[in-house]
């Protein structure tokens, strides 16, 4: 493994944990309105917005900084040669080393982060779907990163 590879892996780690504390810290302001409704959306003051707002955008970054940076520099430092290999090729690899729980699980994270940052809808009923798909869906993130967090934080 190269001083570069590990350097990579640390910044994207650190990067990760800033992002979901933050995250944390919005999810525990919005616990008290959770599982939101179409009627209660409706409802949210501007600090509850705020605290949504928050969420989303720690969510999407979190989301995007694990697949985009956190996975392929943990495989690279792993010595896995798939940098130049589709995503889906790196997913399947890292479910069969047991660092993700199931490859297509990346998939429904990433059309809920695309629905969230893309296409925000005006129908609360089907935001207050995605935002719970997205509450929900904070367990994969955290399952991923405990699974991960050995190789991150080995020296």
């Amino acid at each position: 493994m190269s001083d570069a590879a590990r350097l990579r892996l640390n910044d994207a780690w650190q990067q990760c944990q800033r992002h979901r504390h933050h995250l944390e810290h919005a999810l525990t302001a919005l616990r008290p309105l959770l599982p939101v409704s179409a009627a209660q959306l409706a409802l949210y003051d501007d600090e509850a917005v705020q605290d949504w707002d928050q969420f989303l955008l720690r969510f999407t970054k979190l989301q995007d900084t694990m697949g985009a940076r956190l996975l392929p520099a943990v495989l690279d430092v792993l010595q896995e040669a798939l940098e130049d290999r589709p995503m889906i090729d790196k997913l399947n690899r890292l479910e069969k080393l047991g660092l993700i729980e199931h490859a297509h699980d990346w998939a429904q994270l990433r059309a809920i982060r695309n629905q969230l940052a893309h296409d925000y809808p005006q129908d609360d009923a089907i935001k207050a779907a995605w935002l719970n798909r997205a509450v929900a869906a904070v367990a994969v993130l955290d399952a991923t990163l405990a699974r991960v967090r050995p190789i991150c934080e080995a020296q």
